[in-house]
C-alpha cells in the first residue's frame, strides 16, 4: 500500500481528503504521524496556490513523502474577494471557527449599515475556492502538481447545520437549499471545493502511484 502524507493541522480537511483518498487503497497519514519535529509553514502566500506549493514541498522535503497540501477558503463577492487566503484568521490569529463566522457577518452587517452600500439585509454571493498541490520528492525535484475546484454559493445570516468546520453552517450551496454544514460525507464530498479539486487530481494521482509501483517491481523483479 502507498503511503501519503496530508499537510495540514486542519482535523477537517484531513478527514475529508482520507475520505477522497480512500477508494485509491492510499494510507493516509498525518505529518504527526510521520515525524516527531515540529514543522512551521508561515502561510505568506498572496493566493491559495501559493500557500498550497508551499506546505507541500516544505512538508515533503522534511518527510521525503509523496504529500497533498490543501489551501482553501471563503470569498465573499462584496467583500472583494475576502476572507479569502486569510479565511482560517479572518478573526485574528489563532481564530476559533465560531469567531471567524461572527466576524464574516459583523462585516456583512457593516455593509448593510453604510448608506452607499447594498443595504439588502439578505445573502451574499459566495465561493468556496480549493487548491490542492501534490509533490513526489524523486520527480522533477519535487515540482509542485496543482489543481483547484470551486463551490458556488451565498451566505446566510443564520447558521444551519452541524456538519463540516469553519464557515460551511453559513454557505448555501448553489442549486441546493442545504448549507455545506447540512450535506452528509458522501454530497459533500461529491460537490464541495475540496471534491471538486480531488476529481482534477485523482488520475494525475493514479499515474503517479502507477509509476511508483513499475519501479518497485523493477527494483524488485
Amino acid at each position: 500500500m502507498h503511503s501519503l502524507v496530508v499537510a495540514t493541522q486542519n482535523r477537517g480537511k484531513l478527514d475529508e481528503l482520507r475520505a477522497l483518498l480512500g477508494p485509491l487503497g492510499v494510507k493516509v497519514l498525518s505529518v504527526q504521524d510521520v515525524t516527531k519535529r515540529e514543522i512551521v509553514v508561515v502561510e505568506d502566500g498572496d493566493t491559495f496556490e501559493a500557500n498550497a506549493k508551499k506546505k507541500a514541498q516544505t512538508v515533503s522535503g522534511v518527510t521525503m513523502m509523496l504529500t497533498i497540501a490543501d489551501d482553501s477558503g471563503l470569498e465573499v463577492d462584496a467583500l472583494g474577494g475576502a476572507p479569502g487566503v486569510r479565511s482560517a484568521r479572518f478573526a485574528g490569529e489563532r481564530a476559533t471557527d465560531a469567531e471567524n463566522n461572527a466576524a464574516l457577518l459583523a462585516a456583512l452587517d457593516s455593509l448593510d449599515a453604510d448608506p452607499g452600500g447594498p443595504r439588502t439585509g439578505a445573502s451574499y454571493k459566495a465561493r468556496f475556492r480549493c487548491v490542492l498541490a501534490l509533490v513526489d520528492p524523486f520527480v522533477k525535484d519535487g515540482e509542485p502538481i496543482v489543481v483547484e475546484g470551486t463551490c458556488e454559493g451565498k451566505i446566510t445570516r443564520t447558521p444551519r447545520g452541524s456538519g463540516g468546520f469553519g464557515y460551511d453552517p453559513l454557505f448555501l450551496v448553489e442549486g441546493t437549499d442545504k448549507t455545506m454544514a447540512e450535506l452528509d460525507e458522501a454530497e459533500k464530498n461529491r460537490i464541495s471545493h475540496r471534491g471538486r479539486a480531488f476529481d482534477k487530481l485523482r488520475l494525475v494521482l493514479e499515474k503517479v502511484l502507477a509509476e511508483r509501483d513499475a519501479i518497485t517491481r523493477k527494483v524488485c523483479g
